[in-house]
């Protein structure tokens, strides 16, 4: 079918003959993901190597060993363990042995590898774009957003590093108003482990997404609010 200025267009069967909300949607997701793709290396890393850095400086304690790093970003062992070597060369990277297992070690990102991060994580201009979007509408897209992955989540049964404070796995100890405290306690039930409110912001590997919206958002925005505001 020709339009009225002689450029076909695009009719989708059952559904007129524009694009449906959703679609476009989904094209400009796919649009601001291009927007930190590049080739060769930015800043000395290639991209799997921002990646990794990347992923290293927001995991919890108990996802920065080195066959999580290579789940999250989709390699082999192998492939791993170079671009941690690659890291460590530049000292952005340092391997310390595990607290809960001496034979294990733990991938620590060095000050230097946060200053790298802060000033030239590809992804950072993506971040100041949202970021002027203002609190509510942060709030409306991260919402959304998750609402999707759900869907996603459901549908493929995938499971996917995320969140501490999106978890199933995530509960309140006690409640910020308990005498004496200021804030919130958490517990891992899959780690049997404490949680500060702080680490419930932090990527985990065994990370299982919950339906329902989590309290403990509750309290994070309103401490972001707080000090933003």
């Amino acid at each position: 079918m020709q339009s009225g200025f002689g450029a076909p267009q695009t009719k989708f069967r059952g559904r007129g003959r524009f694009m449906p909300l959703a679609r476009e949607a989904v094209e400009l997701l796919v649009q601001a993901a291009r927007a930190w793709y590049f080739e060769g290396n930015q800043h000395g890393l290639r991209d799997r190597e921002w990646m990794a850095l990347r992923f290293l400086g927001r995991a919890n304690r108990f996802s920065r060993t080195p066959s999580a790093l290579a789940g999250f970003i989709g390699a082999t062992r192998a492939t791993a363990s170079q671009i941690v070597k690659t890291l460590e060369s530049k000292s952005f990277l340092v391997r310390k042995p595990s607290q809960e297992d001496k034979r294990s070690v733990v991938l620590h990102v060095t000050a230097q590898g946060e200053k790298c991060l802060n000033q030239h994580d590809p992804i950072n201009h993506v971040v100041n774009a949202v970021t002027s979007l203002g609190n509510d509408e942060c709030v409306r897209l991260r919402d959304s957003l998750r609402e999707v992955l759900n869907h996603l989540d459901a549908a493929h049964q995938r499971l996917d590093a995320s969140v501490c404070r999106d978890c199933m796995f995530l509960a309140e100890r006690g409640p910020a108003t308990s005498k004496g405290r200021a804030s919130a306690e958490f517990m891992c039930r899959l780690y049997r482990a404490p949680v500060s409110l702080d680490e419930t912001e932090l990527l985990c590997t065994s990370f299982e997404r919950t339906r329902d919206r989590p309290k403990i958002e509750e309290h994070l925005d309103r401490a972001r609010m707080a000090s933003q505001g």
